[in-house]
């Protein structure tokens, strides 16, 4: 059975490269793609296979899902091009003869309010109408709270828009944990697997949860949804992902990032780290 992973070279391909390596699975059985295939040499050191993708560019697709029996879709980044990216890859792999999809969507991809689910949901719509699929809707990562862990022990302050919406957020190599599960194991074609952390959080609780691991009181702050992606774009976030984040984090305010389906946990055999665990690690 092959194996492809696209976006090899993003956080959460890299990951999820590594979770199905640790499950057994033989480095000449995954195919690991990107547009820069120098980015994933370390990879085709190991042995993986290692192929050009760029859904822009759908002559390069075939080769790249050739002979593949499962493919993880991870989400494109770029959203006013996302759904076309995604249709590309869908297509190709129908055309190569993939046998199941699995795509990374988004937590409640049916019902968010938020700006970027119509891209998700509308992928998820023309997979399911091709192939055989499963839909990995991953919650908020907890690495974009770490990220900021220098910022935020600095000014003394968490900012948001929050408000006192509950998330349940996981780290990444949970997700991708979860994806390999998904890519090795059967029973999971036509299921919508909601994934996200049990311990699920305010940024209020976030904030004290910092303040415990790093010995320093930090605030919550939380702003009005447009003053938060002013306050983004003063820091150098480009407005587009500004807009982005904050109106996130107004779907956050009304729960739309919380869920207790514990798909996650079910998935991965295990507690996912909780925020607390993550905040150590980042101190480190």
């Amino acid at each position: 059975m092959s194996i492809v992973v696209t976006a090899a070279s993003g956080q959460l391909g890299r990951l999820t490269v590594e979770a199905l390596l640790t499950r057994g699975v033989p480095a000449a059985g995954i195919v690991a793609t990107s547009r820069d295939v120098t980015k994933i040499k370390d990879f085709a050191d190991r042995g993986v296979d290692v192929r050009r993708a760029d859904f822009a560019e759908p002559e390069s697709l075939p080769a790249a899902f050739e002979g593949a029996d499962r493919l993880l879709l991870i989400s494109t980044t770029t959203p006013g091009e996302r759904v076309a990216n995604h249709r590309r890859a869908i297509d190709a792999a129908v055309a190569a003869g993939v046998s199941q999809v699995a795509f990374t969507s988004m937590l409640h991809a049916d019902t968010s309010t938020t700006i970027l689910a119509p891209t998700h949901s509308a992928t998820e719509e023309y997979l399911r109408e091709r192939l055989p699929s499963v839909m990995l809707r991953n919650g908020w990562y907890l690495e974009n709270y770490t990220v900021q862990l220098p910022q935020v022990l600095t000014s003394g302050v968490l900012a948001g828009a929050a408000g006192q919406g509950r998330i349940s957020a996981a780290t990444r190599a949970d997700y991708a944990d979860a994806a390999a599960v998904v890519l090795t194991t059967e029973g999971h074609a036509g299921k919508a697997y909601e994934l996200g952390g049990e311990v699920a959080f305010t940024l209020t609780e976030l904030a004290a949860a910092i303040s415990t691991a790093a010995g320093k009181r930090i605030e919550y702050t939380d702003l009005p949804v447009e003053a938060f992606a002013r306050l983004l774009t003063g820091a150098g976030v480009p407005a587009e992902l500004a807009d982005v984040i904050a109106d996130a984090d107004r779907a956050m305010s009304r729960d739309e990032f919380y869920t207790s389906s514990g798909d996650l946990r079910r998935l991965i055999g295990r507690p996912a780290a909780t925020p607390a665990e993550a905040i150590a690690a980042a101190l480190r």
